[in-house]
């Protein structure tokens, strides 16, 4: 079994001999950027036509969160966990129900102005730029509405274009960008301004894997620079490869926080089954959970081929048993490896579910 504890709403993260998750020690000597206490963001609507009904959503419940100068933080979880809304109170765009949020010092409620002088928030997708005007064009008006004195603007943005790789294409309109292309003009309207704080919500999504290891490089070198950054992403090797700490978020509770090192510690004790082929089904993904022995099983069921991640405490054990259920399926690769990030959050989801 592991050592860590789960809070139940609030309190620090902790192991069962008491002392601070490993993520939270060493970094006491750097100035805390970001510093939310009980966070709690609530969603209402209202369901019926004759007979309303009030219903009430907690997106994000009793969240405590700092995050130090300099470090890259990595806020992983499901969709509907609760990342985005979180990013969202975090650079002004909500208001929070409940609690405190802090951003380089500022208020973000009552000096939200004095928040987005000095952030920038990168976004993932295809959202946040205007399509019908060029790359140049999008980040004269972002550096006019972000304050970039006219004197620098235009010298900055050719500087944030070169950054990008995007000078060439410069003057071509946004709708004739490739989604690699986009994702990278994102980039460079996320720092025109030169922010020090930088959110970058699932920037990687939906790419192809070159603009994806394209788009992790620029964000290595703008932490290289001394950039803060906060990350979300449902992509557990990226996080894996680039985060300094890591939180595990699930229906709006931060559920582990620490280094990726850290994170995988918890499942320290497990290997790993990964099974590849044809015609496996969600029947047989039951099946396997089912068995004593087995921790968790992920499944990536796609329609040409299928595979699945079945956590085991015994693997030359449970090989047998896990071919035998999968005995009349078409399996083309069964293999024990080590544990990943990813099957250390697939463990911490299914615990808290």
């Amino acid at each position: 079994m592991t050592s860590i504890h789960f809070r139940a709403l609030t309190g620090k993260v902790i192991t069962s001999n008491g002392i601070p998750s490993t993520g939270e020690r060493g970094m006491d000597d750097r100035e805390i950027v970001i510093d939310v206490r009980g966070l709690v963001r609530k969603y209402h609507s209202t369901t019926g036509v004759l007979h309303q009904k009030r219903r009430e959503t907690v997106a994000v419940d009793h969240i405590d969160l700092q995050v130090r100068r300099g470090e890259l933080f990595g806020l992983l979880g499901p969709n509907g966990a609760g990342k985005t809304t979180t990013i969202k109170v975090l650079t002004t765009l909500l208001l929070p129900t409940e609690g405190s949020v802090q951003v380089l010092g500022y208020d973000a409620v009552k000096q939200p102005m004095e928040v987005r002088k000095r952030i920038g928030l990168i976004l993932g997708g295809e959202r946040g730029l205007y399509y019908r005007i060029t790359a140049r064009q999008n980040l004269r008006y972002f550096a006019d509405i972000y304050g970039v004195p006219i004197a620098i603007r235009d010298k900055r943005i050719e500087e944030v274009l070169a950054r990008v790789d995007l000078l060439d294409k410069a003057d071509v309109r946004v709708e004739d960008y490739s989604r690699g292309m986009k994702q990278r003009l994102h980039i460079a309207k996320g720092i025109v301004h030169d922010p020090e704080l930088v959110f970058m919500d699932e920037p990687t999504i939906g790419l192809d894997p070159e603009a994806a290891r394209d788009t992790r490089a620029m964000t290595k070198e703008l932490v290289g620079e001394g950039k803060t950054i906060l990350l979300t992403t449902h992509y557990m090797y990226e996080a894996d490869e680039l985060c300094d700490r890591v939180g595990v978020i699930a229906r709006g509770r931060i559920l582990a926080l620490d280094t990726p090192s850290g994170l995988k510690a918890l499942v320290k004790d497990t290997s790993v089954i990964e099974v590849e082929g044809f015609g496996l089904t969600e029947m047989d993904v039951e099946s396997l959970r089912a068995l004593e022995g087995v921790r968790t099983v992920a499944a990536n069921m796609g329609e040409d081929k299928q595979t699945m991640r079945v956590q085991v405490e015994d693997p030359g054990g449970m090989l047998p048993r896990v071919a035998h259920i999968l005995e009349d399926r078409k399996v083309i690769g069964m293999k024990v490896k080590e544990p990943t990030l990813e099957d250390a959050y697939l463990w911490l989801v299914r615990e808290d579910a």
